[in-house]
């Protein structure tokens, strides 16, 4: 096997396609609108903070297969409960390491042995031994046909290579960052990107990729992870999240793999994860704005029937209570119509096909 050469000054004079450039201006620009809403109603945020960090730690565990009943997960998530088996303590321990990066991003630095420290953290309710130490034996990414067979879809780096690997990806990353010739932006989906071929640890991995995205944000003045939940969004475009990280790894063994497809969709959930957080702050300030309208606003918008949970979802600053009493005041309207029974409900326009 080929060795790869982690290097990102490749960037420095790579000619990126005008639909990221164009992203990148995009984000520039909603970057500046939220410095300026922290600025003007900080406490209006507030509300949306504690919503992001729930959000993130489901959505990121789920992504993985790892979850519980609703009401247990709300109860880890206040700590009015302790974990009782492996996913509950993955779920709890992710939200540890989440609370870290958002009260001390700005002390954490981006090196191996930091790293190590947040997988530690991760498993910190956990009697495994997996936590805070690079993967013991070698791995596989595998993926699985309509037909349940399973294939071997990327080799990482073999276990004997990881710790030297590793410190290659933090110090040319930092080296290059530090230069500031290459967007921030662009830089972060390579180095999760990296982070992932090289997949470093024997368990963990994507919540840990999570993690580090928003460690990084954060530490590069994109704090929009702390309002809106960049795990969720993730989590609803979990196809396009895969497919990207398997066009951008191809040949990566080889130093010939095109980081521009999971670069270009990392863009992407960053640039839907602002314009959320504005459409969010919107509404907040508008107090006036009253619960029926929002969630009528929220059906009329999407091109499909909405469940009650994904009415929720679309309006975090509003209460499962509030959210269904606003839906029976918009069927008594004759506004909106209930489509199906049962667990399959969902609700639209009252005009709508």
């Amino acid at each position: 096997m080929a060795m790869k050469e982690i290097n990102y000054k490749q960037f420095e004079t790579l000619n990126l396609p005008n639909e990221i450039i164009n992203m990148l201006s995009m984000i520039h620009e909603y970057k500046g609108k939220q410095e300026l809403f922290l600025e003007t109603k900080p406490e209006v945020l507030e509300k949306l903070v504690e919503i992001a960090k729930i959000q993130s730690t489901d959505s990121s565990n789920r992504i993985e297969g790892i979850n519980t009943s609703d009401s247990r997960f709300k109860a880890l998530m206040t700590n009015k409960i302790k974990p009782q088996n492996r996913a509950e303590e993955e779920i709890s321990g992710y939200r540890y390491v989440l609370d870290t990066i958002h009260n001390a991003y700005e002390n954490i630095p981006i090196t191996k042995n930091v790293i190590l420290e947040l997988h530690r953290d991760l498993y910190s309710f956990s009697a495994s031994r997996l936590g805070g130490r690079f993967k013991i034996t070698d791995n596989y990414i595998e993926e699985a046909d309509e037909k349940g067979n399973t294939f071997i879809r990327f080799q990482p780096i073999p276990a004997f290579q990881t710790s030297d690997y590793m410190n290659s990806l933090v110090n040319n990353f930092k080296e290059e960052l530090g230069k500031g010739i290459v967007d921030p932006l662009i830089l972060i989906p390579c180095f999760i990107l990296d982070f992932l071929c090289i997949h470093p640890f024997n368990d963990g991995n994507g919540r840990m990729s999570r993690l580090l995205t928003l460690l990084l944000l954060y530490q590069n003045n994109y704090a929009v992870g702390k309002y809106i939940s960049i795990e969720t969004i993730i989590e609803k475009t979990k196809s396009s999240y895969y497919d990207s990280l398997q066009d951008s790894s191809i040949d990566w063994h080889e130093n010939k793999n095109n980081y521009l497809p999971f670069i270009r969709y990392m863009l992407g959930v960053i640039l839907k994860a602002y314009k959320d957080f504005e459409d969010r702050y919107n509404v907040l300030l508008l107090e006036k704005v009253k619960p029926a309208k929002r969630v009528f606003d929220v059906i009329s918008n999407s091109h499909s029937p909405l469940s009650k949970v994904e009415i929720m979802n679309l309006c975090p600053e509003i209460s499962k209570r509030t959210i269904e009493r606003a839906i029976i005041v918009l069927q008594n309207d004759d506004k909106i119509k209930k489509v199906g029974e049962g667990k399959l409900t969902t609700y639209a326009l009252k005009n709508s096909k």
